[in-house]
């Protein structure tokens, strides 16, 4: 049997950094880790070859040589996974789909054979004997039977192998699924559950292995949802990564996802910072307590968000975070609140988005009892919400507008790079990867590009003397910083804002939100997924590629 796997493409969002990764030069930021991980588990005997379409175009060649077609992706990548489909079975190829978007609205793959829907670990027996037999008479739903949340002790180390390392900005590990907490907005919970998942300290140190075998290096992401979800394990993981990046020279500096509640565990905090662990995401959300409470995100409210913050920027820690508008208890202030509360934050990087009702949520399933739902998520983030608001629609796009454009005007965003340097400790051998994995390189690029010939010069430079001031170590953190909101601001003026126009022009004209979402979505059933109104990608593990929806 030869299995062709195919990584569907994303559109560009805040989150693939496209403008940064010339200075690296790198053709994605990060690998299909979920495609990579249901490779490891299909038989030994199958001959497979797996594409990314963020790497490079699919080769006709290529889905010759198939008997059969694997594509996976979300709903964000609905186009492109269809598009590949309709390839294959024009060529005569058997095809299968899977990951976040067939898992949970098959409905919408008409051009599938095969429909495969859940996490794989454990559960591909019906697949392999369904692509084994002959086409005929074999059943297009495949939902095995058996624990739909499988124990990641019975995953094996990725196919890293298939992928070419060397073309990713970053790379990828999974060390849990699920989350304690039960935020109304969030579909990780429903999909993962709220009882972390967790591999063996053995499995990781494993995967690590294959990946400094192959010769990765550099920045490593954690994919979890929630890194310190299971704070028992994690504390017993950390002592052994330290130990591992200490035998083979510090090779990979990490970064992950946690809630904000890490703070208040300043043993874990110090640890991770011992192991490598120099970035961490987090879902801050809101600065309206009320919200926060509405939207269930009690961990938010156990210590103030802004010394939580503060705490984890001291200890070592960069935070990139994720901000929400559009909660039912947001009034017009909500967008001069978030900027108060964002700009006095050391956080370069803030990723703000509307609320959008993801399907399979408490939020979804609220609304739609109270009749408000629009229609399933397309995963546009820019669009109107797929409900109605409680705050005037057109108050809530034009204040999302101002908000973002204050936010990456470039004066504001080296302001926040340069509170970041301020409070945060040289760390020269954690940040040595911030440029281009220490690529002598990837500095002579960003000096010509950012500091010679950019229009940003003058903030470079500036930033660049900030960093000085505080040791030669924080110079490779102050010029990531600058790449990165090259594409930051690039992307807010160049596509963001008029997306935004777009839908205030559609609002303005009269246009019918409820039935361009139902066009997108065919108003999938509460169960189907979309993604996350960010365009957030971290590579999943399920038949599955990448990600996840929604912000911590």
């Amino acid at each position: 049997m030869r299995a062709l796997l195919v990584q569907s493409r994303s559109p560009t969002t805040y989150w693939s950094f496209e403008h940064a990764l010339p200075f690296v030069e790198k053709a994605a930021t990060y690998p299909p880790l979920g495609i990579a991980t249901l490779a490891a588990l299909l038989p030994t005997h199958w001959e497979l070859r797996l594409r990314d379409l963020h790497v490079a175009p699919l080769d006709d060649a290529d889905l010759a040589w198939a008997d059969v077609v694997l594509v996976s992706g979300m709903l964000i990548q609905l186009e492109s996974m269809r598009a590949v489909l309709r390839r294959a079975r024009a060529m005569g190829r058997r095809t299968v789909v899977g990951g976040p978007a067939a898992s949970s609205a098959p409905e919408l793959f008409e051009q599938a054979d095969h429909v495969f829907r859940g996490e794989a670990e454990g559960r591909l027996d019906l697949l392999v004997r369904v692509l084994e037999a002959p086409a005929t008479d074999s059943p297009r739903l495949l939902s095995p039977q058996g624990d739909d949340r499988p124990d990641l002790r019975l995953a094996r180390v990725p196919r890293f192998d298939l992928l070419e390392l060397s073309r990713y900005g970053s790379h990828a590990l999974q060390y849990s699924r699920g989350c304690p907490f039960k935020c109304e907005f969030c579909d990780i919970i429903e999909i993962f559950g709220r009882v972390p998942r967790v591999k063996s300290t053995e499995q990781v140190l494993a995967e690590l292995d294959a990946l400094r075998a192959l010769g990765a290096r550099g920045t490593l992401f954690f994919v979890d949802d929630n890194f310190v979800g299971n704070r028992r394990a994690v504390a017993s993981l950390l002592p052994a990564l330290r130990a591992w990046q200490e035998r083979n020279g510090f090779p990979f500096a990490f970064c992950t996802e946690a809630s904000i509640d890490l703070a208040t565990h300043p043993e874990l905090v110090t640890a991770m910072v011992g192991a490598g662990f120099g970035q961490v995401f987090v879902g801050l959300e809101t600065p309206s307590t009320t919200a926060l409470a509405e939207a269930g995100k009690t961990q938010n409210l156990r210590v103030p968000q802004e010394q939580a913050v503060e705490a984890l920027t001291r200890a070592g820690l960069e935070v990139y975070a994720g901000f929400i508008v559009g909660f039912d208890s947001d009034g017009p202030d909500i967008f001069d609140r978030q900027l108060a509360f964002i700009s006095g934050l050391p956080i370069a990087r803030a990723m703000v988005n509307l609320l959008t009702a993801l399907p399979g949520t408490q939020l979804w399933r609220r609304l739609e009892q109270e009749g408000r739902l629009r229609g399933a998520p397309s995963g546009d983030s820019f669009e109107r919400p797929n409900f109605e608001p409680a705050l005037d629609e057109r108050t809530l796009l034009a204040g999302y507008r101002r908000l973002l454009a204050a936010l990456y005007a470039p004066e504001a965003y080296f302001r926040r790079c340069a509170l970041q340097l301020e409070q945060a400790p040289p760390r020269r051998g954690a940040v040595a990867h911030s440029v281009g994995n220490g690529s002598v390189g990837t500095l002579g690029r960003a000096l010509w590009r950012l500091g010679i010939r950019g229009p940003r010069r003058r903030l470079f430079w500036r930033l660049v003397a900030r960093a000085l001031r505080r040791g030669t170590a924080a110079l490779p953190r102050a010029v990531m910083f600058a790449i990165v909101g090259e594409s930051l601001i690039r992307y807010t003026e160049e596509v963001v804002l008029p997306r935004i126009d777009a839908s205030l022009s559609e609002l303005d004209d009269g246009g019918d939100a409820a039935s361009e979402h139902a066009r997108i979505g065919d108003r999938a059933p509460a169960r189907a997924r979309g993604a996350a109104a960010s365009g957030r990608r971290t590579p999943g593990a399920r038949l599955i590629t990448e990600e996840e929806t929604t912000v911590r």
